[in-house]
């Protein structure tokens, strides 16, 4: 029998010049560079570190997101084998740099994302779609300027599997007819929000495009005709019908198909289908794993009683719906083993309707019970009790629910990630239980004012895990608290302390220590200035999202760190700060900066936000006040909107930090920037 023989390691330098790593071979450095992709400071240090490495990271790079189409030209021959391309960063990208892209990586370009990109038109996408013959993924979300000519392009890609054109307002059912004639082997298509797309369009998918899998339909104006062609997908396994209006009970009456690989159907907001009309959609299913209902017809027992007959139904999900007594006896009695359950907002449900559903599915991981005020200490008990293997609870808003219960939640759900108690009672001692579950990533306290730093110490000690933290307005949270966090939980990559008026610059010095953190959110905290700022900036290089708005102690000082450390930052809002031009100036050599809010800057002139607007080369979005827009020249804001950018004017009033009559808004996103 032959040995093979051992390879012998080939020197990495394009030259003869002695390297120190010439030892290792090209698999071995390329390894290396798999652990770094999620790192681009990393690869970037990496392939500056010597000629050798330089090369081989060219060469090995397959994934790229430019920041600016103009820096495509310079990574063109330096990345030779780029697979997945995603220009969503880049909002003006026209037909010249398409047919360069599509001549410089037409042997190796299987995926590209214009999700965010305008001023292309049919004739780069044709040039895209002939040369890189090898293109399986393409997204053109957002793209309302493509015509049915700009679908006849897509056609040409023979091989494309996975195609997105939500919002594509102007392609009809001509179009989708090209590349259901063109693009036979597609699996997956999102047609969402195509509003010129009927029962022709998806009619001729459905006939034409024999291997779809998921197929998204939302919002279009469709009727049961086309699903008669739609259920006879022998593939088919998601199904997107939200916003359907076109469909009812009527209509759906006269199906005489069904699908039997379906494993997902999406019926939210669909407010003319009821029970009956479930009933003849989902006939014949065999596979079904999730359904969504979400903002529809009353729960009962005649609805409920059609999802008896799904062993695998694993999922249900009726946020908004009114849930009756009978309905709620019915999903108790469901032969199906149900994971996850959402309820949030259902009008009707109470104590004895949640208790007995719990019982009943006793392997619960996912619950939520969001703004279902009617809930008391009584459902948590048995939910606790009950669902021991819960691993997200959603409540925000339970108004009802005491203290008492957190401590429960605690002591009995100990594998818990996510938990959701914005705007509740809890207090240190919930706090402290909840401190138990040592695998919590996401803990949402938002408007809750009976914790203090004892609980929340507890928590940052216990819950090394902790990735995203939600404190806002929770005004008994100081600096003690923060540095319980940032000492304990350096995976945290997400915090929101806005409005806490205990919040120093130690709480920032503090969290500055989270290397990994992402988003900070500290708007309207009047004791941080440009000291703790800076050293974020420091010390949390990988920030990509920052709100500073009514913090009228941070001024230039603390811009200037930002733009020489957070080059990842792609989000800012500075309004009501003490920013000058100086500053933002400063601020606009930060070559990802995408969005930025400038509102009420007293510091700020027309000819400085002039000059930094032309500045930031990635900008697309800018709110600002309706007062400048008369002060710019308008030469300067065609041009940036020709590059992409999209001005938003605001004629808001000055406002205090906290103005009184402040009302609670239930059910606000901690990632909400207004």
């Amino acid at each position: 029998m032959k040995t093979q023989s051992k390879r012998r390691p080939q020197p990495l330098s394009p030259d003869s010049s002695p390297n120190p790593f010439d030892i290792l071979t090209e698999e071995i450095v390329c390894k290396i560079l798999d652990h770094l992709h999620n790192d681009p400071f990393a690869t970037k240090a990496f392939s500056l570190t010597s000629k050798a490495f330089y090369f081989i990271e060219s060469r090995h790079r397959r994934i790229l997101k430019p920041l600016r189409p103009e820096l495509l030209p310079r990574i063109f021959h330096r990345y030779p084998f780029v697979s997945h391309l995603d220009l969503s960063m880049c909002p003006r990208v026209d037909d010249n740099r398409l047919n360069v892209i599509s001549s410089t990586w037409k042997a190796t370009l299987q995926s590209i994302n214009l999700s965010r990109s305008r001023f292309f038109t049919n004739a780069g996408l044709s040039s895209l779609f002939v040369n890189c013959s090898g293109l399986v993924e393409v997204d053109l979300c957002n793209a309302t300027q493509l015509t049915d000519l700009a679908a006849s392009a897509i056609a040409e890609a023979k091989n494309l599997e996975r195609l997105s054109l939500a919002r594509c307002k102007s392609i009809t059912d001509m179009g989708i007819g090209c590349i259901a004639v063109g693009c036979r082997k597609l699996t997956s298509l999102c047609l969402k929000w195509c509003l010129r797309v009927g029962d022709l369009g998806v009619e001729l998918i459905a006939l034409k495009c024999k291997q779809i899998r998921s197929l998204d339909l939302s919002y279009l104006p469709i009727t049961e005709k086309s699903l008669n062609s739609v259920l006879q997908l022998q593939h088919l396994e998601d199904l997107v019908l939200e916003g359907c209006h076109g469909i009812d009970d009527d209509g759906l009456s006269t199906l005489d198909q069904s699908c039997k690989s379906l494993k997902m159907l999406n019926l939210s907001n669909c407010q003319n289908v009821t029970h009956t009309g479930l009933s003849y959609l989902i006939n014949g299913t065999e596979q079904l794993q999730q359904i969504i209902l979400a903002y529809g017809s009353s729960v009962t027992s005649d609805l409920v009683k059609c999802l008896n007959a799904y062993s695998k139904l694993q999922s249900i999900k009726l946020d908004g719906c009114t849930v009756t007594w009978s309905g709620i006896k019915a999903m108790a009695s469901l032969n199906a083993p149900v994971k996850e359950l959402s309820l949030s907002k259902c009008l009707g449900l109470t104590d004895d309707g949640l208790s007995f559903l719990v019982q009943s599915h006793k392997d619960l991981r996912k619950l939520d019970i969001t703004c279902c005020r009617k809930i008391t200490y009584t459902s948590i008990d048995i939910i606790t009790n009950s669902c021991t293997s819960l691993t997200s609870l959603r409540m925000e808003s339970c108004s009802l629910i005491p203290k008492e219960a957190f401590v429960l939640i605690g002591a009995r759900c100990s594998f818990l990630e996510e938990l959701d108690a914005t705007d509740n009672e809890i207090d240190d001692e919930g706090l402290k239980s909840i401190s138990r579950c040592s695998k919590l990533s996401i803990l949402k306290l938002g408007i809750c004012s009976n914790i203090s730093d004892e609980g929340l110490a507890k928590v940052g000690s216990s819950c090394s895990m902790l990735k995203e933290v939600d404190l806002y307005r929770s005004v008994a949270i100081s600096d003690e608290g923060i540095a319980a966090i940032g000492e304990g939980c350096p995976a945290l990559e997400m915090i929101n302390i806005a409005y806490n008026d205990k919040i120093t610059d130690n709480s920032l010095i503090s969290l500055s220590k989270c290397r990994l953190l992402k988003a900070l959110e500290i708007r309207g905290c009047l004791g941080v200035s440009s000291i703790g700022l800076s050293a974020i900036a420091v010390g949390c290089k990988q920030l990509t999202v920052l709100d500073i708005k009514k913090c009228f102690n941070i001024n230039d000082n603390g811009m200037l760190p930002l733009a020489q450390f957070s080059q990842n930052l792609k989000q800012i809002n500075l309004s009501y700060c003490s920013v000058t031009d100086v500053g933002l100036v400063a601020l606009a050599s930060i070559s990802r900066l995408q969005n930025m809010t400038i509102l009420h800057l007293a510091g700020l002139t027309p000819n400085g936000l002039a000059a930094a607007l032309l500045a930031c080369r990635a900008l697309t979005k800018v709110k600002l006040h309706a007062s400048f827009r008369p002060l710019l020249p308008q030469s300067i804001l065609g041009y940036m909107e020709a590059h992409g950018c999209v001005f938003h004017w605001r004629d808001k009033a000055f406002q205090e930090v906290d103005p009184k009559g402040w009302k609670l808004h239930f059910g606000r996103s901690s990632s909400e920037v207004p």
